[in-house]
C-alpha cells in the first residue's frame, strides 16, 4: 500500500459489507507509516465505537487443531445466519516479518463463503505473539457487520493474556491428555479460560477425551470464577472438529455466559476495563516508539545498556536515569 487510502471510500465500503474494503482498512491499521496511522484514525473515527458484538478469545498448543475447530464451529454459525469474522494471529518470519502458517488455507469452506471474512495477520514479534494492531480490526470488522469475531492466538508466550484482554469470552482448546500433562497447564491460563473444550473427542481418543474432560472439571473446581457468572462455569467440555460432535452445545454455553453477563452488567464493566487498558498500552507504546526516535535519548539509552550489560550499573538505576534525563530536557 503506497499511498493512503481515503478513509471515507473505506469506511463507506466496509458500511456496505465489502470485504476489499475491510481487508484494505486491516491493512492499513497494521501499517507503521505516519500517514498511513493518520488515516488509520480518521477512519476509525468515522466508523464510531463498535456495535458490541460477541467477542471469543481461542487459545491452544499448536497442534491441538485450532484451525480445524474453528471452521467446523464456524460453519455452523454461519448456517445459523450468523455474520463471522476470523482474526487469526500467525507466528511470523523472522526474517520477512510475514505470516507463516496461513490459517486462511487451512480453513478453505470458511474461507471461500462471503458470510465469513478470515484474516491472518503477522505477529510482527509484538508481545506474546498477538498481532500489533488486532485490537484496532476488532471496531473495522464490527463495522462490516460481523454478528461474531474470533480471535484465534498461536497459543504461545503471553498472547493469552492480551487476546483475554480485547475479548469478552475466553476459551482454551485442549487435546485428549493423560494426567501428567494436566500437571503442565499454566494455572494461569486455567483461570482466564471461560470455556475449557476438549478437542479430537472422536474414535479411538473418545474415552481419554472424557477422562481428561474428567480431570479438568477436577481442576476448575479449585478455581473461583467470577461474580455473577452461571453455576458450573467455567465449563469443561468435549468437541470435536471431525465430526461436529459437542460443538452445539459448546456455543450455547458461550452464549449462556454472554447472556449472563449481559443482564449482571459484568459486561459492560469488562468492555470499560478493556478500553481502560488499551489506553495505557497504547500510550507506552507510544513513549517507547517516541524515545527511539529522539537522537539524544537514544544515545544515552545505548550508553545506558553499554553499562548494563558491563556489570557497572543496575538495569533499574540506568532506566531512572534515562527517565530523568528525558523529563528535565522536556521540562
Amino acid at each position: 500500500m503506497r499511498d493512503a487510502p481515503d478513509p471515507a471510500v473505506l469506511a463507506e465500503g466496509i458500511a456496505a459489507g465489502e470485504r476489499w474494503a475491510l481487508a484494505r482498512a486491516i491493512t492499513l491499521v497494521e501499517s507503521t507509516r505516519a500517514d498511513h496511522r493518520a488515516a488509520a484514525r480518521e477512519l476509525l473515527t468515522r466508523l464510531g465505537p463498535g456495535r458490541g458484538v460477541v467477542r471469543v478469545g481461542l487459545t491452544g498448543t499448536p497442534g491441538v487443531g485450532k484451525s480445524s475447530f474453528v471452521e467446523s464451529l464456524g460453519l455452523r454459525l454461519i448456517e445459523a445466519g450468523k455474520r463471522l469474522a476470523v482474526l487469526a494471529v500467525d507466528p511470523s518470519s523472522a526474517r520477512s516479518g510475514g505470516s507463516i502458517l496461513g490459517d486462511k488455507t487451512r480453513m478453505e469452506l470458511l474461507s471461500r463463503d462471503p458470510r465469513a471474512f478470515i484474516r491472518p495477520s503477522p505477529s510482527q514479534a509484538s508481545l506474546g505473539g498477538v498481532g500489533r494492531r488486532t485490537r484496532e480490526a476488532i471496531p473495522l470488522v464490527e463495522a462490516w457487520g460481523a454478528d461474531v469475531i474470533l480471535v484465534e492466538t498461536v497459543g504461545v508466550g503471553q498472547s493469552e493474556t492480551m487476546v483475554a484482554e480485547m475479548t469478552d469470552i475466553f476459551v482454551l482448546l485442549i487435546a485428549p491428555a493423560g494426567g501428567d500433562e494436566l500437571q503442565g497447564v499454566k494455572r494461569g491460563i486455567m483461570e482466564m479460560a471461560d470455556l475449557i473444550l476438549v478437542n479430537k473427542a472422536d474414535g479411538e481418543l473418545r474415552a481419554q477425551a472424557e477422562r481428561t474432560r474428567a480431570d479438568y472439571t477436577g481442576a476448575t473446581r479449585l478455581i473461583r470464577p467470577p461474580a455473577g457468572d452461571p453455576p458450573g462455569f467455567p465449563k469443561v467440555l468435549c468437541v470435536s472438529a471431525l465430526t461436529g460432535d459437542g460443538l452445539d452445545g459448546a456455543w450455547g454455553a458461550v452464549e449462556e455466559l454472554v447472556s449472563a453477563r449481559r443482564a449482571n452488567g459484568s459486561w459492560d464493566a469488562r468492555r470499560r476495563e478493556q478500553a481502560v487498558s488499551a489506553f495505557s498500552r497504547t500510550v507506552e507504546s507510544g513513549l517507547i516508539a517516541r524515545l527511539a526516535a529522539d537522537p539524544r535519548a537514544a544515545a544515552t539509552r545505548a550508553r545506558l545498556v553499554a553499562e548494563v550489560e558491563a556489570g557497572r550499573i543496575v538495569p533499574d538505576l540506568a532506566a531512572e536515569i534515562l527517565l530523568d534525563e528525558i523529563a528535565l530536557r522536556k521540562g
